[in-house]
């Protein structure tokens, strides 16, 4: 039982509850991860309407497709790797990014060093919200997730180039936002 009284179950109760279509089941696991994946639907999102629409179709995929994950690494990121990607089919249904030369995309990386790799992720995911939709959707596959920009490229439909250059002007932007934030003076609550 947790602080609020409610039955804990693992994992692969959850996941055996789930493939029998056990309602109770599916509700337990959505109030277990629903929090951590609308984080990472908020990060994808520009705002938390379009993260909780994430949200929904992420766990309808996770319920149609639970039977299918095979007990190889953890669920959790399984689940995880499912909302990435429900995250990224919305964004390459909505936005066509721009190609870029390959000087915009060398001149954009060397002339400025990034303050942002310091940063936690927690601290800049309002920042990140700021950004267009295809800024912040590499952004958050190359930082936040791993991504490769191979990986990217292949993801969104673009060029390895287009990649590497969303990723320079993300962080060009941030920089720009988090100057701009730690310039305002601080309100005391």
């Amino acid at each position: 039982m947790d602080n609020a009284g409610n039955q804990i179950f693992d994992d692969s109760d959850l996941i055996e509850g789930c493939i029998n279509g056990d309602r109770k089941m599916q509700y337990e696991l959505y109030r277990k991860y629903a929090p951590k994946m609308y984080a990472v639907c908020l990060r994808y999102a520009g705002n938390a309407e379009e993260a909780e629409d994430i949200l929904q179709e992420g766990f309808i995929k996770v319920f149609n497709k639970i039977s299918s994950f095979r007990k190889e690494g953890s669920f959790e990121g399984w689940i995880r790797r499912i909302f990435v990607n429900t995250a990224i089919e919305q964004f390459r249904k909505k936005i066509d990014m721009q190609p870029v030369t390959d000087y915009e995309e060398n001149t954009i990386e060397a002339k400025y060093p990034s303050v942002l790799d310091e940063l936690a992720e927690k601290d800049i995911i309002e920042l990140i919200q700021q950004l267009s939709p295809g800024y912040r959707t590499v952004f958050n596959m190359y930082v936040i997730e791993g991504y490769t920009h191979k990986q990217i490229a292949e993801a969104l439909g673009i060029s390895e180039g287009t990649s590497k250059s969303q990723l320079s002007r993300a962080k060009l932007i941030l920089q720009d936002l988090l100057k701009t934030q730690l310039k305002k003076p601080k309100q005391i609550p």
